[in-house]
């Protein structure tokens, strides 16, 4: 099986990531599936901003894992998981995401077609 590629953010394809104080709730089912005040922002190149929040801070109670994945190379590997209840594969996750955005682990990020609501109050 052939390596992947690697890519390092740069000019050409920028990404950063931002501790946001924004509180940030996401609801699908029906259900606040998670609340936080600790997101994390990441901007990629032209893409829109997406949350990343904190495991923690979401009910991975209402969250069943897929077997779906994705590939990015600048951040990794991707597992994915669906709602209870809701939409499948409706979240992501980069679980040992590459070193330029290490921060992103440990947490989710959620399609927005794919769930209710991502309320972001700052």
């Amino acid at each position: 099986m052939a390596s992947r590629p690697i890519r390092i953010p740069g000019p050409d394809h920028p990404i950063t990531v931002t501790r946001s104080d924004a509180h940030v709730v996401v609801r699908a089912a029906g259900r606040v599936i998670a609340e936080t005040r600790r997101a994390l922002e990441l901007r990629e190149a032209s893409y829109p901003p997406v949350f990343y929040i904190p495991r923690a801070d979401a009910d991975m109670t209402l969250l069943v894992r897929t077997e779906h994945a994705s590939y990015c190379p600048y951040k990794g590997e991707a597992a994915y998981f669906s709602i209870r209840g809701g939409a499948e594969n409706a979240v992501w996750s980069y679980e040992a995401p590459y070193a330029a955005v290490a921060e992103i682990g440990d947490h989710l990020a959620f399609y927005p077609d794919r769930v209710e609501a991502i309320e972001v109050n700052r």
